[in-house]
């Protein structure tokens, strides 16, 4: 059975500075995807609010939280991952690089963070916590979906590459912020690695035919145009 996907939800930046905001209007959310690839059903980068996203899996797949065997998150940006604490039965994943970035950084912040509140160092410590349940994600989830680095948005920054027999899928998360990014050639002007970040960019239009951004509908690549 090949590899199927459904997007569950469309993203959203909070601020566009292709379409001249330089300021927050709006509330983001990471783009979901599902991922079926035999017996294993992946949530990529659970982002709505839990009912919100119970729903929207519901209307777009007929399947239930309770359904989802593995949650896959493509970063550990708080949005990303908004309501993975809903999915407590499933064996939750992300790029080793992301995980141990992230184990660091908050230790140092926690240091900080002690030196100046209870209420910050608490919040710190509870994201700490929140990263014990993760694990390294394999470099490949079934026969059809892969792991596939995609640094420089964040460091340790990951997507899946989906392999049906006729074309690639390449779910991004934010080394494709959104389909005007990637048709701008542009990346994300928060990245952690701007050279990196271009990279990525540059390796993922040439490897995948759809793209699935970080904050925004399904795309066929540039190339593809031609």
């Amino acid at each position: 059975m090949p590899v199927e996907y459904c997007i569950i939800s469309i993203g959203t930046l909070s601020c566009n500075r292709l379409w001249g905001e330089s300021t927050a209007v709006r509330t983001a959310h990471a783009t979901t995807t599902f991922v079926t690839d035999g017996k294993r059903r992946i949530l990529v980068d659970p982002s709505l609010p839990a009912p919100a996203l119970a729903a929207r899996l519901n209307e777009r797949t007929g399947k239930t939280l309770n359904d989802v065997t593995d949650v896959f998150c493509t970063t550990l940006r708080p949005v990303h991952r908004r309501s993975i604490a809903a999915l407590p039965h499933a064996a939750w994943w992300v790029h080793e690089a992301e995980l141990s970035g992230q184990r660091a950084y908050l230790g140092g912040l926690l240091e900080s963070a002690r030196r100046l509140s209870a209420e910050e160092a608490r919040l710190v410590e509870a994201d700490l916590k929140l990263l014990e349940r993760f694990k390294p994600a394999p470099e490949k989830f079934g026969p059809q979906v892969h792991l596939y680095p995609l640094p420089g948005a964040t460091l340790g920054g990951a997507g899946l590459l989906l392999t049906p027999a006729v074309s690639t899928i390449l779910v991004a998360g934010d080394a494709a912020l959104t389909v005007e990014h990637v048709q701008r050639g542009q990346v994300w002007e928060g990245s952690a690695d701007t050279e990196a970040a271009m990279e990525s960019l540059k390796d993922l239009v040439e490897i995948a035919d759809i793209v699935v951004p970080g904050h925004d509908n399904v795309m066929f690549t540039p190339r593809r145009w031609f």
